[in-house]
């Protein structure tokens, strides 16, 4: 039976062991107060996806986001303003997002870097938005979560201009092997969503298997890149799971090692289990 549009692919086979969706946007999938969110989770926790991070992509969704990390345990939150949103990036937004990276369950900045696909901002104003967040990462010592859409050479002069954070991610990696190679020896960490597993994208399943598995995480950028088959259809954080197979068959690995080594980089790279235990301990 051919699926109505709209439809949300079946559930997968759950994982042998728990994952993490370290990027989605749980307020873009259709979660607008805490009930919205534990329904996602639950969902995604029956598969194996066990704890996930809602990325922001504006001033009003960094708000919810990081109060959404408060409603539910297995949420984490990252804040900053997409470089699509930074044409009028004002010093009262600066406010705002300084205020909420201090937050304990605001694990990362971003997703902030440079956008030369869409035109909604100019460059020079994506430019100074994303130093500001390197900045601001390197100040609250949290990592930083960079979108970077056909701006490789600009993101890797200004990260090399400014000091990169300690930690650095590129959420939903879209390089080849050569720039997957030189973030690789940069030390940063690659995060690859649904994409990876479109059959046409062989470039980026080329760079995918060559990444050592604690510089890799696994994202769903829901509601968006619904990995293969399901192209198309609505995204959700427990789709998680069919990447994360698709690139444990690629790489020829067993899909357990690959489920583990993802969560464990997200737990160091976030700092997950210090965030939850230090939750634990004020209850």
């Amino acid at each position: 039976m051919t699926p109505r549009k709209g439809e949300r692919p079946p559930l997968p086979e759950p994982l042998p062991v728990p994952a993490v969706d370290a990027h989605t946007h749980l307020d873009a999938c259709g979660a607008k107060d805490a009930e919205g969110v534990s329904t996602l989770l639950d969902r995604a926790e029956s598969v194996g996806i066990a704890r996930v991070i809602t990325v922001a992509d504006d001033l009003a969704a960094a708000v919810w986001a990081a109060d959404a990390a408060e409603w539910d345990e297995r949420v984490f939150a990252a804040t900053a303003v997409h470089p699509t949103r930074t044409a009028k990036f004002t010093d009262e937004d600066k406010a705002v997002l300084e205020e909420l990276a201090k937050r304990p369950r605001v694990v990362a900045i971003g997703e902030t870097g440079l956008d030369y696909y869409w035109d909604y901002s100019p460059p020079e104003a994506q430019h100074e938005a994303f130093r500001w967040h390197i900045d601001l990462a390197k100040r609250v010592g949290k990592p930083l979560m960079i979108h970077d859409r056909d701006a490789h050479d600009d993101i890797m002069r200004i990260l090399h201009e400014e000091g990169a954070p300690e930690r650095v991610v590129f959420h939903c990696f879209s390089g080849d092997v050569e720039f997957a190679r030189k973030c690789v020896d940069a030390g940063y960490i690659l995060s690859f969503a649904g994409s990876v597993t479109f059959r046409n994208a062989k470039e980026l399943r080329a760079a995918a298997q060559l990444v050592p598995l604690d510089q890799m995480l696994v994202e769903t950028d829901a509601p968006y890149l619904t990995p293969h088959p399901f192209r198309g259809r609505p995204n959700e954080p427990y789709c998680a799971a069919y990447t994360l197979r698709d690139l444990a068959e690629l790489r020829g690995e067993d899909v357990s090692d690959v489920a583990a080594a993802v969560r464990d980089t997200a737990d160091r790279v976030f700092r997950l289990l210090s965030v939850t235990s230090h939750d634990s301990g004020g209850a």
